[in-house]
Order: C-alpha cells, then sequence, then structure tokens
C-alpha cells in the first residue's frame, strides 16, 4: 500500500482520510485531541466531526506528528487556517524534499493578511515551496466521504506536483482538474465563505431566492475584482474554484458558515452563533482579514464592508441590508464599460 498522511481530523480531514484510504492506501491521521484518536482507532468513527460515517480500517491516527509524517510520499495539511502556521511550524522540519504538501483548508491569516501558501513558504525550506498545492472546489466533507461525484482543483506553482495531487485523488467519484492561478484559487476558497456567510444571513433574515442570487452574483463580482488587483487571473473566479464553490457554500446546510449566517440573521450574537455551529466557521475570521485588505488595497467591496459591519460592529443586518440596496446608481460591469466602452 501506498502511504499518505492526513495532518488534521476534522470534518474534511476525515473525509479525505476515508476517500484515499477506499483508494487502497495506508493512511496516516494526525489530531491533537486524544478523544478523537482513541475514537477512530478503536471505534472506526468521527461522530464530533463527521458523524454516521465509518473510517476504513486501513486509516490510523496518532498524536505524533513525527510518525505521521516520516516516510510518506504526500502530506495533506487539513488545519484550520487561522492554526496553519502554528502547525506548519511544527511539521515543517519533519518535511523532506521527496515530499509533496496539499492544503485543504481555506482562508487568509487575520495576523499577516497572507494567503496560506505565502505563509508556507515563509516557514519552509525554499526547496519545499514549489512542492505546495492547493486543493480546493466545491467539495462538501459530508458527501465525498459518502461517495457522491465531486470536482475539484489542484494548484500550485510547479504543473509536475499539482499533476501528482492530481493523480493521488482522482477516483471514480473524486475528479480533479489542474489550475496554475494558485492565488486565484486560494483567494476563491477564502472569501467565498464570507459571501455564504451572508447569503445565510439572507435567509435568517427570511428573504428568498433573488436576494441569494444577488448576493452571490454580486459577490463573486467584489471577489474578483479583489483577486485581480492581488495577482489572480479573473478566469478562475468563473470555474470550479471560484463559482462552483461559492454556490455550494451558499445554498448547502452542510456549509458551517451559511449556518452561522442563519443564525446571526435570526437574532443570535456572533458568539452565540459561533456556540451553535460549534466547528470553525472559517468565513467569520475571513471577514476580518478582507476588511483590512480592502483598505489596504482601496478596492470597493460593498457586501464585505456590510458584513464586517454585523459581525465585528454590531451593525443591525437589516439596515445593512438597506444600505446595499440603496446604493448609488452603477453599471453591472463597470470595469468593461470604462474600457470597452467609453463612448457609452
Amino acid at each position: 500500500m501506498e502511504r499518505v498522511s492526513v495532518i488534521g481530523a476534522g470534518s474534511w480531514g476525515t473525509a479525505i482520510a476515508i476517500l484515499l484510504a477506499k483508494k487502497n492506501m495506508s493512511v496516516q491521521m494526525w489530531s491533537v485531541e486524544q478523544d478523537v484518536v482513541d475514537e477512530i482507532n478503536n471505534h472506526r468513527t468521527n461522530e464530533a466531526y463527521l458523524p454516521g460515517v465509518k473510517i476504513p480500517a486501513n486509516v490510523r491516527i496518532s498524536t505524533s506528528l513525527e510518525d505521521v509524517i516520516k516516510d510518506v510520499p504526500a502530506v495533506v495539511m487539513s488545519i484550520p487556517s487561522q492554526a496553519f502556521r502554528e502547525v506548519l511550524k511544527k511539521a515543517a522540519p519533519l518535511l523532506s524534499r521527496g515530499q509533496i504538501v496539499i492544503n485543504t483548508a481555506k482562508g487568509i491569516e487575520e495576523s499577516s493578511l497572507k494567503r496560506l501558501s505565502e505563509v508556507f513558504c515563509e516557514e519552509t525550506d525554499k526547496e519545499l515551496h514549489e512542492k505546495f498545492v492547493v486543493l480546493s472546489g466545491p467539495s462538501h466533507a459530508e458527501e465525498v466521504s459518502r461517495d457522491m461525484p465531486t470536482t475539484v482543483v489542484a494548484a500550485g506553482t510547479n504543473r509536475a506536483v499539482c499533476e501528482q495531487a492530481q493523480d493521488l485523488f482522482m477516483s471514480p467519484r473524486f475528479r480533479v482538474y489542474t489550475n496554475p492561478d494558485i492565488i486565484g484559487v486560494e483567494l476563491s476558497g477564502a472569501l467565498k465563505n464570507v459571501i455564504a456567510i451572508c447569503t445565510g444571513i439572507s435567509d435568517g433574515l427570511g428573504f428568498g431566492d433573488n436576494t441569494k442570487a444577488a448576493l452571490m452574483t454580486r459577490g463573486l463580482a467584489e471577489i474578483s475584482r479583489l483577486g485581480t488587483v492581488l495577482g489572480a487571473n479573473p478566469l478562475t473566479f468563473a470555474g470550479l474554484a471560484g463559482i462552483g464553490d461559492l454556490i455550494v457554500t451558499c445554498t448547502s446546510m452542510h456549509s458551517r458558515n451559511r449556518r452561522f449566517g442563519i443564525e446571526v440573521g435570526k437574532g443570535k450574537t456572533v458568539t452565540e452563533a459561533l456556540e451553535t455551529v460549534r466547528m470553525v466557521v472559517e468565513g467569520f475570521r475571513t471577514t476580518g482579514a478582507v476588511h483590512q485588505l480592502m483598505q489596504k488595497t482601496g478596492v470597493i467591496m460593498p457586501i464585505m464592508e456590510q458584513a464586517y459591519g454585523v459581525l465585528y460592529e454590531g451593525k443591525n443586518t437589516a439596515e445593512s441590508v438597506s444600505k446595499l440596496m440603496l446604493r448609488g446608481k452603477k453599471n453591472e460591469i463597470e470595469e468593461v464599460v470604462r474600457t470597452a466602452y467609453p463612448d457609452w
């Protein structure tokens, strides 16, 4: 059996382990939570993070990073974005030049405003930098673990390494495309969580499909606007990591970001809503990071701005909706009109 390690035993890390185990791989997982380790090893379940799913016998889990990372060709990082650097600092001395590292977390480090590939490059040796791949796209753990057809993107700076990741994950129910635009893929994965919170708030307020469609469409325009300024290819936002992941996160009850937003829309405080969801809501911290990026770049992002006001400043949700609707008149494709239709 080919060996692979998965760092993190949350819902997505567990789903990834199950996917690889079903490809007849020997999967070594790592978790800091001893109760999770004991449950997976002894009962083949992870009810706290992925209830109702059986974990194959060829998945083992340990609290020792060294035991898990040693002598494996691929290391999958499935750690919440705000804890990514902390865990990476411990894992970095154990990584070897022959390994590829595949990251599945979707977020921006709030303290530095860096994408996780940038964090990886800061904390690891230079020869490992091109071995970093981002796996992203519309992929709920609950569905992947139950063999529902899923398509994602593997993005990185080295094509051959991305194709290694592609080969690692490809299966009859899990299709992987490659993409050289790691900036666009990372930003798509992070920022769509903020829009998912907003669609959740909309649902919590009792609004309908029209509102949700508006938030998703204009939200994608904001993501693309910021992403392009930060060096992404605009076409990435029309792909799986962009609109694909945005659709699934904004519409599904599997989405913890949307569920969090629903609770806020119903009137709960941010703290109460986070406690209701129980698991990490990546979009909450990303909202803080995006607000800083807006100030740093000068990019106008009205939906993101109102999300920050609600989540960090206690603004009224209904009033925030009114502010969005009553903004000054705009052209839908403002940037295109200025260049392609100067006389319009």
